[in-house]
């Protein structure tokens, strides 16, 4: 027995079923068919520009950093600059998303940009986000070959991008917009939900930035035309 099918086996054993009780298929069935909604903080329902202001602020609390941009045109030098306020190389990294492929990465001459997964070689990334959540300041970012997961954790600089018209005031506006996107057959194989850079603490509370993914993360924010 392969590994992942001894803690299946495990699991059915604790819990005293077969996999094949016919009413339990059928009620969890009937519950990923309904997709019953958690609770709404009535925090993030608010008009476009006022939602904008509200996931600036959370980004920031999250202790990440971001730019509010006009347009995609922008997305270049915003990219170079941040590379260069850190004081690192002019190179990104990011996947086959065709947005991205759009950005006119030739204006800023001295940037090197490469495509794919990463190898954990690069020090920035660049994805774009499938939405993002107002009330929490939260990225929503889809696996693939378009944005591969992999630039979400390896690279020590995560940059992503977000249309304006992608932040929703709630978690479950963006589940119910995956839903609609992908269908209940073809659903990505991990959803990330990203709230600030990586970090984490010890019993005394001492903070460590990069400790599992990105020690640092900057939004840009494309406004919608």
């Amino acid at each position: 027995m392969k590994g992942r099918e001894a803690v299946f086996a495990n699991i059915k054993k604790s819990l005293r079923v077969s996999g094949e009780d016919r009413a339990r298929r059928e009620a969890i069935a009937a519950r990923l068919e309904r997709h019953p909604r958690g609770v709404v903080p009535a925090r993030g329902q608010k008009a476009d520009r006022e939602r904008l202001e509200l996931f600036r602020q959370m980004v920031e609390v999250a202790k990440a950093s971001i730019a509010v941009l006009d347009n995609k045109e922008e997305v270049p030098a915003a990219v170079a600059a941040y590379l260069r306020s850190k004081n690192l190389p002019q190179s990104i990294r990011h996947g086959d998303d065709e947005r991205l492929a759009l950005i006119p990465w030739a204006k800023e001459r001295t940037l090197e940009v490469t495509k794919g997964a990463s190898d954990g070689a690069q020090l920035a990334s660049v994805s774009y986000s499938f939405g993002a959540v107002a009330e929490s300041g939260t990225l929503v970012m889809v696996s693939g070959a378009d944005n591969p997961t992999t630039l979400n954790f390896l690279p020590d600089h995560h940059l992503v991008v977000v249309d304006e018209k992608d932040i929703a005031g709630d978690y479950e506006t963006v589940w119910d917009k995956i839903r609609e996107c992908y269908g209940a057959k073809g659903m990505p194989r991990v959803v990330n939900w990203i709230t600030g850079p990586s970090r984490s603490g010890d019993i005394e509370q001492t903070h460590l930035l990069g400790a599992h993914g990105p020690r640092s993360l900057h939004v840009l924010v494309v406004r919608s035309t």
